[in-house]
């Protein structure tokens, strides 16, 4: 599971370091990882709503792309989750250092330069650019959301939990 956040630098050529303990789900929801190998990922940029860029392992997105096949042909929900998931993607490998690349299309797109941030959230990750990610943790919280109260008392009632 990937959890906890950091931050790490971004050089010119869009090389950044992933967390060791990202890497090793990495490497678990990899298939094809063997010791000694490096693990893939797929790294999803689309969407105009997002700020980020959201990485799966190989076995989540194999999970989210056999959920989008079985949706009908032709249907809105089927063809906006392609789009998302299948069409605004790319594969990508962590190399021999733990650093992976991002093309210079996918940092644009989010703004990223000097420094990102890995955001753990279960069974993908994110990378944001600081600001955008310190931007959006700061927002404050909707009407079902009380800010001032101990957020872990959400686990207890019916919010589809």
């Amino acid at each position: 599971m990937f959890r906890g956040e950091s931050r790490n630098k971004v050089d010119t050529k869009g090389r950044m370091s992933i967390p060791a303990k990202f890497r090793r789900v990495l490497e678990a929801g990899d298939p094809e990882w063997k010791s000694g190998a490096n693990p893939n990922l797929v790294i999803v940029y689309g969407g105009k709503t997002r700020d980020y860029l959201e990485c799966f392992t190989v076995e989540a997105m194999n999970d989210v792309v056999g959920r989008i096949m079985k949706m009908p042909r032709g249907s809105k929900k089927r063809q906006a989750l392609s789009n998302l998931y299948l069409t605004q993607s790319i594969d990508a490998a962590v190399d021999e250092t733990g650093r992976v690349v991002l093309p210079k299309e996918q940092r644009d797109k989010i703004g990223l330069t000097d420094m990102a941030v890995f955001a753990g959230k279960g069974d993908t990750f994110e990378i944001w650019t600081p600001d955008a990610y310190d931007a959006i943790n700061a927002l404050e919280a909707d009407e079902d959301f009380d800010p001032d109260v101990d957020p872990s008392i959400y686990l207890d009632g019916d919010e589809g939990f």
